[in-house]
């Protein structure tokens, strides 16, 4: 099996007299682009100076940008939220208050453009078999999957389609999914919800799929018997399966969508677990198309 990519202007009325109702309720003036740089810098916990070392903008042109005294350039507000490490998608909000269309594109993965990008995807999807290996994008929807990732599902008796059109955070929690399947179910589900809020903080999308969301109880942990990281234990009728998690994500990113991804490869953390998914990867290779 080889992986898929899956794919206003306001109106005026001179004749009106001043003290009629306005026919639409005032809005909260915007933020000015200065002040949010402001605010940006202050959650970064970086000072003037500090900002202005890391993105090359002096510091007295900085402190006149952030109070409104100076308007700064496109490539300057550039080099100032890629310093401050500003989700793309907020950049485009800042542009925008200081009068420029948005920077920051989000082109679809099945365009020409992206050539490369599914190529590289398919690269390291292929690389990571006999263990598994998902694209997510930014709602935890699995975008692709390598064939390893079906022949795990096929191991818990789920559907194999699951490895494709399915998001992994409905998967984890909701009954009847991925999450059911899992020894240490309350640990793996409280860290991927306590992740996925923190992304949902910029993300209204996410955030809406959170609230249809079951919440996991958070267990109680002794700090003594803390390990160097957190396994995903699984049961199967092969024995039970454990799986170390790394994050590969795109460098330097300047487009929604590619910032937007990060593949999540599934390690198995023994010589158990290696035989099981090298075994079924085999035999998946040797059977008949």
């Amino acid at each position: 099996m080889t992986s898929q990519v899956i794919d206003g202007a306001r109106r005026t009325c001179q004749s009106c007299p001043m003290n009629m109702p306005l026919p639409f309720p005032r809005s909260t003036p915007p933020v000015a682009a200065g002040e949010q740089l402001r605010q940006l810098r202050r959650q970064a916990q970086l000072s003037q100076l500090d900002l202005s070392l890391l993105s090359g903008v002096s510091q007295r042109h900085l402190s006149c940008i952030e109070t409104g005294r100076a308007q700064a350039s496109p490539g300057t507000l550039h080099n100032l939220l890629m310093a401050l490490q500003v989700p793309l998608e907020q950049c485009n909000a800042v542009f925008l208050a200081a009068g420029y269309a948005p920077r920051y594109q989000a082109t679809p993965l099945a365009s020409a453009a992206m050539d490369a990008v599914r190529g590289a995807l398919d690269h390291l999807l292929h690389a990571n078999n006999p263990a598994p290996a998902i694209v997510l994008g930014s709602n935890w929807e699995v975008v692709a999957a390598n064939a390893s990732t079906a022949l795990l599902f096929d191991l818990l008796d789920l559907p194999v389609d699951m490895s494709s059109g399915l998001n992994l955070l409905v998967t984890l929690l909701e009954p009847g999914g991925l999450g059911d399947h899992l020894l240490n179910a309350e640990e793996i589900r409280a860290v991927a919800w306590q992740r996925a809020s923190r992304e949902a903080l910029g993300n209204p999308v996410l955030a809406s799929l959170l609230a249809q969301l079951p919440p996991p109880a958070h267990p109680a942990v002794d700090a003594s018997e803390l390990t160097p990281l957190v396994l995903t234990r699984i049961g199967s009728a092969h024995g039970e399966l454990h799986f170390l998690s790394t994050f590969t994500t795109f460098g330097m990113p300047q487009d929604i969508t590619l910032a937007s991804l990060r593949i999540e490869h599934l390690i198995p953390a023994d010589s158990r677990t290696w035989q099981v998914m090298r075994s079924a990867f085999e035999a998946s290779i040797r059977k008949p198309r």
